[in-house]
């Protein structure tokens, strides 16, 4: 059937003159009620208000495409067509001067992500199975108004009945126009709930017979010299460890877990640019890609897209999270579990790739971090390619939507793993996973962490960069990767980590910890602490370092208040004047947030740097052209250590950008291309406070 128009938001309205008739997908009194009485409040044509066709009218504005067969209640046919969609086309056709505009509707009871709180309603909520009278029942008195209701966009009966009979001249135009329907509102429903999945047991046996995974299994036979039937445990024991167990109960029970969670240990989960998620998630298979910090990425992502009413993607969790009760858990929540390498096994290998092939295929969204593991400096990761380079590969292998990779950053103001990260970086060895561990990090759940900001970038479409690269249309299973798709997968990694850059949040911990740490001794008087704060989001504002970053709207004093109420900095007295100093043992901490912002100055920082390696040789100008070139020869190096956007044609521009702000701050002055640096020592020391961005973030690069 071909497909019908995309949904529009739930503000979408009709023009009053027209004739409104709401498609609903499965018959139900109380689902018409609550669209009846959601129209009302919109101010949209009542859905119980009757249907008046010229000469033609019926009881109510509603269809039910899934109709009851009232005559036969024991056995009904399992393609009943709705009556009064029979009525209302035999209406059309003899009124060819009338219309009826259809208007799907997806209606889910208790999925409505923004109000569930009950534990005993999570067990009740809408899944895809079509629920009993008992179930309805239950919803109803359970839920009652905690719906999820979008009204999508309408279409033409009038246009659909001429398409039928154009397109399929040997069918009823009823069967088209059903099938049509059906398969949209299928279509919205699986972005909400994701797709119509097996159990975990049918999902390994459909895995385990797949022929790829067979013939992997006779290799294995062959080469291990055991017998099948000891290779096919070999790789039903790989399944155990790998499969996801996605549970809709798990994942509801979860939400109200978190949502307790985070009000007690976070100020709240700031979002911005979910409205990118929403536009792709109806024609793109979804990867998400974000930045990894915390172990707590892997609740927070999932938790921001259950609560506004899409699917929660599967997770490639490292198999080290595989630890008792904790793994289940996981799984239930869409985590499969992934080994650090595959080296040497390749049957593991087929049995994963066969899986995630089967996840792709069945349009599921997915989840993996592109750096591998977590950041320990709070700067990107270099990407680990492995994922990113399967997922390529199963799309290639056909049968599946266009992919999106959607770069995600996730910004902390405060971490719990703060303290292993500090023992990290002074040299203790990393800890393993525990559940000894976990436990250990729930203790902290009575303090306060800050806010949380997560910011959706722009995303990276898989087929623009294959087509880019001249990759072919189809790669098999055990086919190596051609030149052409590592280049893809190499540039697709690229273009994930700089946009996951372009979305940086710049929060108030970021920006008062990159002015204090590259102050001596990390303090400053409280003034010299407001001017430069001032100055940094000066130049934020003047050089934006894309129009998805965001910037704190408090005040430069109200920053400051708020480090000192997450005990990160505090006042100290100092010759009669009060001064701002970083708390003991949060130097490294700080260190962790400033570099999540480090990106977006440390252009203007090379350009400080270099003028001021110029004065420092006697040279108080020099001309434009030279440091251009001189910018030009280190660039190279900063844009792979930072992943920075900018290619290098852009970068005389961006310098020329940079200048302008330094100009305006009166730090330089520019006079027929030459740049003469002001010696007054007001404005020395801003040159100097983002020469010092450089000089001291680039000791580590």
């Amino acid at each position: 059937a071909e497909p019908a128009p995309a949904a529009q938001s739930e503000d979408s309205t009709s023009s009053p003159q027209k004739i409104v008739c709401y498609v609903l997908l499965n018959h139900s009194r109380s689902n018409a009620l609550v669209v009846d009485g959601e129209t009302r409040r919109l101010k949209l044509q009542p859905a119980l208000n009757p249907l008046v066709l010229g000469q033609h009218s019926e009881k109510a504005s509603v269809l039910f495409l899934q109709h009851r067969d009232e005559n036969n209640l024991l056995n009904p046919p399992p393609h009943a067509f709705p009556p009064r969609l029979l009525r209302l086309i035999d209406a059309l056709e003899q009124q060819p001067d009338l219309d009826v505009e259809l208007i799907p509707v997806t209606l889910l009871w208790g999925r409505d992500p923004e109000k569930e709180d009950s534990w005993l309603k999570l067990l009740f909520t809408d899944t895809w199975s079509t629920p009993s009278k008992v179930k309805q029942l239950v919803n109803i008195g359970l839920h009652g108004r905690q719906t999820y209701i979008e009204f999508h966009q309408g279409q033409s009966l009038r246009a659909l009945i001429d398409y039928a009979k154009t397109t399929h001249p040997n069918s009823s135009p009823a069967t088209y126009i059903i099938s049509t329907l059906n398969d949209y509102l299928d279509a919205q429903r699986e972005v909400v709930l994701g797709p119509d999945l097996s159990d975990r047991r049918n999902v390994m046996h459909g895995l385990i017979k797949a022929p790829d995974v067979q013939d992997s299994i006779r290799r294995e036979s062959i080469r291990s010299k055991i017998s099948m039937v000891e290779a096919e445990r070999r790789a039903i024991g790989f399944l155990n460890e790998i499969v996801s167990d996605y549970s809709h109960s798990t994942v509801r029970f979860a939400d109200v877990a978190l949502t307790r969670l985070w009000t007690q240990l976070y100020d709240g989960v700031e979002v911005h640019n979910f409205s990118t998620v929403r536009e792709l998630a109806k024609d793109y298979e979804i990867i998400y890609t974000p930045c990894h910090r915390s172990h707590i990425d892997y609740l927070l992502l999932s938790y921001v897209i259950y609560k506004r009413g899409l699917m929660v993607p599967y997770i490639a969790a490292g198999d080290n999270l595989n630890m008792p009760f904790v793994g289940q858990i996981l799984r239930g929540g869409g985590a499969f579990f992934i080994r650090r390498t595959f080296r040497g096994n390749a049957l593991y290998t087929t049995v994963f790739k066969e899986y995630l092939y089967s996840i792709l295929s069945r349009n599921t969204p997915i989840e993996y971090f592109i750096e591998g593991g977590r950041s320990r400096t709070g700067r990107l990761l270099p990407p680990k390619t492995g994922m990113l380079a399967m997922t390529v590969h199963s799309h290639l292998r056909g049968r599946a939507k266009p992919i999106v990779f959607l770069p995600t950053y996730v910004g902390y103001e405060r971490l719990m793993e703060g303290a292993t990260y500090v023992g990290e970086m002074n040299g203790k060895p990393k800890e393993g996973e525990s559940v000894l561990g976990i436990l250990k990090t729930l203790r902290k759940i009575e303090r306060i962490f800050g806010k949380v900001h997560v910011n959706f970038g722009e995303p990276v479409f898989l087929d623009e960069l294959l087509k880019k690269n001249h990759a072919p249309k189809h790669v098999g299973l055990h086919e190596e990767l051609p030149a052409a798709v590592k280049e893809t997968v190499n540039a697709a990694a690229e273009d994930i980590l700089e946009n996951i850059n372009k979305a940086v949040v710049i929060n108030p911990v970021s920006l008062i910890s990159l002015v204090l740490l590259n102050a001596p001794m990390h303090t400053l008087a409280e003034r010299d602490v407001l001017l430069r704060l001032e100055q940094f989001r000066n130049y934020l504002k003047q050089n934006r370092y894309d129009e998805r970053m965001q910037i704190t709207e408090l005040s430069n004093q109200e920053i400051i208040q708020y480090a000192v109420q997450l005990k990160q900095i505090e006042f100290v007295e100092h010759d009669n004047e009060r001064w701002v100093k970083v708390c003991e043992t949060q130097d490294a901490l700080l260190k962790y947030f400033s570099n999540n912002i480090l990106h977006t100055f440390i252009l203007a920082a090379l350009i400080a740097h270099l003028l001021k390696a110029q004065l420092a040789e006697g040279n108080a100008e020099i001309d434009a052209a030279e440091l251009k070139a001189q910018a030009l020869q280190a660039y190279p190096e900063l844009k792979k250590q930072f992943f920075l956007k900018w290619p290098e044609e852009e970068l005389p521009a961006e310098i020329d950008r940079a200048l302008a702000y330094f100009e305006a701050e009166q730090a330089v002055q520019l006079q027929d291309q030459r740049i003469h640096v002001t010696a007054a020592d007001e404005h020395l020391k801003l040159l100097s406070a983002f020469a010092d961005l450089y000089a001291l973030n680039l000791k580590a690069v």
